[in-house]
């Protein structure tokens, strides 16, 4: 599935290829990125039976020391059995304040750039997915479905097999259940 335009306007469409790709592939585990919770919440209500991982931004995204999602939210996920994951992101941690001390750009920040080259979305759910292994949220050596997004919502969904940030290289995706076919936002 393609859609015309980035942006949260297709989160709900890709919440139903996530559920149609839960039953066809038998997917167990299913990795979203929610930054303040309004992805999070919305596959939460969707029971979809997989075990649900949200992995947010990092704390000091926006500001230094503070936290994109709300306690109040984060205790809504947990509470139904959403885990919460806020760590470090695997495709910048360290190496980009090193690019922003010294300037230039370094492996891991090129690895990010060129996954973005099949769109924001693509390159947030390989990162997300990754990260959730490396926490142990998710089981080594499974498919899952990653979700991620452009800005806000979720545009993006794929099946991949992610390999711990120490071999990401050994990561595969198998399917591009949905993304956006064009980098302009939509409403």
């Amino acid at each position: 599935m393609y859609f015309e335009k980035a942006g949260k306007q297709n989160t709900e469409k890709t919440l139903e290829v996530v559920r149609d790709a839960i039953k066809k592939y038998d997917i167990k585990h299913v990795v979203i990125a929610s930054c303040k919770g309004y992805t999070a919440k919305l596959f939460k209500d969707a029971n979809l039976g997989v075990n649900l991982v949200c992995v947010t931004h990092v704390t000091g995204f926006e500001k230094p020391g503070q936290q994109e999602m709300s306690e109040n939210v984060r205790k809504e996920l947990t509470d139904a059995g959403v885990k919460v994951l806020t760590t470090t992101h695997a495709l910048s941690g360290a190496e980009r304040g090193i690019s922003r001390k010294f300037g230039g750009a370094y492996p891991v920040e090129i690895i990010a750039q060129t996954l973005r080259m099949l769109g924001q979305g693509t390159k947030v759910c390989v990162e997300t997915a990754v990260m959730a292994l490396d926490a142990g949220l998710i089981p080594y050596g499974e498919d899952i479905i990653a979700v991620g997004g452009t800005s806000e919502g979720a545009d993006t969904a794929i099946i991949i097999r992610p390999a711990h940030a120490s071999a990401i290289f050994d990561t595969w995706i198998s399917q591009i259940l949905c993304k956006p076919a064009s980098k302009e936002k939509g409403v």
